[in-house]
Formats: structure tokens, C-alpha cells, sequence
């Protein structure tokens, strides 16, 4: 049987002495794994996460100059803050180019436990302002659930084959159909994991396309380029029968109005 991993067991712990109070969070980190290589304009709003000297661990979007939605597993970390984290924006490439700014703050719901609730607010110490290849993701409107069986598109510097753990420096993408959550209950029931009204599901029934290992924070998007979800966890990578599970993000409107 599969089985879910501890976070960031890749990387070292990340410097926020703020993080020490979370939760510990069971769950696999999500990248690109059946999917192509983006072009540029595709995702003009993403930003790869990144602590320095180790390079990048997250992916983010952009809400406005000052701000980025991520995943609140992301920030599950302990430290004194003597390593810096910032996110680089308008590059496919996650080691070079585009436009970086240091992380000021980072604010987590304050519901987030274990694979629920899973959605932070990053503030950065520079804006970055909306020009070139850099633009700001659209919200869903209050409540909005993705029809079961729609496309959606996520992307993310994450693995691409969940065996060997290795992340992609170049920016990836594949698109997914939208799982009931009711068919997702079902598929992860034998996990005793639930999936509650703040998750979403997406996947291939047969397998194949998902997010993995590297893409955790990252965003799923509608065909209006709406963000619908913030990648969050899984049990493993594209296996049949288990759909990626994301943040629904109409679920937290409030708490991104209120930090954004």
C-alpha cells in the first residue's frame, strides 16, 4: 500500500521560528507528473517559492503586488530566520530571471490541520507590480465548485516521475478533469483520510496525470484562468484511483480578503 510522507522530506526545515507552533502535517508534495512544458503567458501569476541556498520548495500565485496564496503546509517549518525565503516571478525557469522579492510575513489559516484547511498568505517585502510577463491571478466567486468532470490545468517546478525525486528547473503543466468529491470520499476512503467541503479533487481515473512532489502552494485553474484550488496533497503521485486533492479556494475568500 502507498503511503502518505512527511513534508519536505527532500529539504531541510525552513527558518520560520513563527512555524514552529503548526501542526505536524502528514502528506505528499506535489509536482507535474504526465505533462508538458508551459509557454510562456501561460501562468503569468505563478511564483516558485524558494529558501536560499537550497533553492525551491513551493509554488505560489500572485494576488496582487504585495501578496501570494499558497499552501499553509508549505510554511511548516521551524528555525530562527536566519536563511531567507523569497519567490521569483515571471520566469519559467526557477533559477534564474523574472522579478524576486523576499518574504515579509507569512500568515496561516488558522483552521489548518493536518490536510484540511490548507491555505496561506504570503506578503512580500518589494511589490511586484503587474507588467510584462508578470499579471495577478483571478478568484472564483463565493462558494464556486468546479463541475465534476470539467478540465482544469495545474502547473508547478515540481518531480516529474514520483520515483526518482528530482525537481524541474523549467515550469510544467498538464491538464486534469475535475473529481467529484463524493467519487474522491470513495477513492480515499481506505486511507482514513477525509475530504472535506475545503478540498477539491482532480485526476485521471486510469492514472498518469498529476501533480507531485515539488508542486505543493502551487495553483489549479478553470479555463477562464480562475484559481480554483492551491495544490495540497495525495497519496503518491498520478496513481489510479487517487485523485490529487487541492485547497478549494472559494472556501476562503474572507481570510484572503482579510490579509490581502
Amino acid at each position: 500500500m502507498a503511503a502518505l510522507y512527511p513534508l519536505f522530506a527532500f529539504m531541510a526545515a525552513l527558518p520560520f521560528s513563527w512555524a514552529a507552533a503548526l501542526p505536524q502535517l502528514y502528506t505528499m508534495e506535489h509536482g507535474i507528473v504526465g505533462g508538458v512544458p508551459a509557454n510562456v503567458g501561460d501562468y503569468p501569476y505563478i511564483v516558485s517559492i524558494q529558501q536560499e541556498g537550497v533553492g525551491h520548495f513551493c509554488g505560489g500565485s500572485l494576488l496582487n503586488a504585495n501578496t501570494v496564496i499558497t499552501a499553509a503546509h508549505c510554511a511548516s517549518a521551524s528555525g530562527d530566520g536566519s536563511v531567507a525565503i523569497y519567490i521569483r516571478a515571471g520566469s519559467l525557469n526557477n533559477t534564474y530571471g523574472g522579478v524576486i522579492s523576499n518574504v515579509a510575513s507569512w500568515i496561516v489559516h488558522p483552521e489548518f490541520y493536518r490536510m484540511d484547511y490548507d491555505l496561506s498568505i504570503i506578503k512580500l517585502s518589494t511589490p511586484i507590480p503587474s507588467c510584462g510577463d508578470i499579471s495577478y491571478v483571478k478568484l472564483p466567486t463565493s462558494d464556486y465548485d468546479p463541475e465534476a468532470g470539467s478540465i482544469v490545468s495545474v502547473a508547478g517546478w515540481g518531480t516529474t516521475n514520483s520515483d526518482d525525486g528530482i525537481l524541474s528547473n523549467y515550469l510544467r503543466k498538464v491538464d486534469v478533469h475535475v473529481i467529484s468529491r463524493e467519487t474522491c470520499e470513495a477513492d480515499y476512503a481506505v486511507t482514513k483520510e477525509n475530504i472535506t467541503a475545503q478540498m477539491m479533487c482532480a485526476g485521471e481515473k486510469a492514472g498518469g496525470k498529476d501533480s507531485c512532489e515539488g508542486d505543493s502552494g502551487g495553483p489549479i485553474v478553470d479555463a477562464d484562468g480562475v484559481i480554483v484550488g492551491v495544490t495540497s496533497w495525495g497519496w503518491g503521485c498520478a496513481k489510479a484511483g487517487y485523485p490529487g486533492v487541492y485547497s478549494r479556494v472559494s472556501r476562503f475568500l474572507a481570510f484572503i480578503e482579510e490579509h490581502s
